[in-house]
């Protein structure tokens, strides 16, 4: 086995690879799902490492580049390995290999999610000196059996499109900070695969909803602190479940601590599809 960047391999080669590892997981992305999930969470393969068997993937790790918390980080955007290439510990081989290059890359910080249904994984990565910051749910429904919200303010209103930078702005909005996948940086890398709208009483922006319509992803909801329990992000929500072309609605990685979020999905027969732990190691 050869531990090799994956800066001159082809995304069709990739997309096989990655294909073959997730084939036997509930969630496979297909092919343009990939690309687009790339893109959004940063993925730079110059700085991403797969484990060659000759020329062909037997294991990799795509990490995503950018900011956390302030702090230049790699994010795990994907991990696998094949079927045939499993219990040869490959995922621990790429990340001690990957580690000087990152370091070298200016990169303090490494910074994952992994599924808590999962512990061998979670031995792994705490044995790799990895800790917990965070718990996250995620959400996840078949359209066909959401219940749309039908409840809407009672004051006159507006749904427009909203820019970056008022959310930036209005940042006070969230109850808790989003996860790598679902923040301002990424959300400004997926470019037009996401919507972004905002709900107005005038020109005062009261709350905003961003979505993918392609993938059924909801990627953040927030209502200003003083305007909740109005209709507000049913309105939004609703609009976001008009405009969703997937058969499935999900929501990724919000905080456990976040209970009104958990009951206004519940509302919408929305449930809890499993938990994550979000972990981190720094060097």
């Amino acid at each position: 086995m050869e531990i090799r960047s994956l800066a001159d391999t082809d995304f069709d080669t990739l997309y096989e690879a990655f294909a073959l590892s997730f084939a036997d997981y509930e969630i496979h992305p297909g092919r343009e799902e990939l690309r687009k999930m790339l893109r959004r969470r940063g993925f730079a393969p110059e700085l991403s490492f797969a484990a060659f068997d000759g020329d062909r993937i037997a294991a990799f790790t795509l990490n995503g580049i950018g900011q956390h918390d302030g702090v230049p980080t790699a994010y795990d955007t994907g991990t696998g390995t094949l079927p045939a290439y499993r219990g040869q510990g490959l995922a621990s081989r790429i990340f001690a290999g990957a580690i000087p290059h990152l370091k070298a890359a200016g990169i303090r910080q490494y910074l994952l999610e992994v599924l808590q249904h999962n512990p061998p994984a979670i031995a792994v990565y705490r044995k790799m000196g990895f800790e917990t910051t965070r718990e996250f749910n995620y959400f996840r429904q078949e359209k066909r059996l959401a219940i749309r919200p039908q409840k809407r303010p009672s004051f006159p209103h507006a749904i427009r499109p909203v820019e970056v930078d008022a959310i930036r702005r209005h940042a006070d909005f969230r109850d808790f900070r989003p996860a790598w996948q679902n923040d301002l940086d990424s959300i400004v890398r997926a470019g037009d695969d996401l919507l972004r709208i905002g709900l107005y009483r005038d020109d005062e922006l009261m709350g905003y909803c961003i979505f993918e319509p392609a993938t059924g992803d909801i990627t953040q909801l927030a209502i200003a602190p003083g305007h909740r329990r109005q209709g507000i992000g049913s309105a939004l929500f609703g609009h976001a479940f008009d405009n969703i072309a997937s058969d499935t609605i999900k929501i990724i990685n919000t905080e456990i601590a976040c209970e009104s979020f958990v009951c206004f999905l519940r509302k919408m027969n929305i449930p809890i599809q499993g938990k994550q732990f979000e972990m981190v190691r720094a060097w």
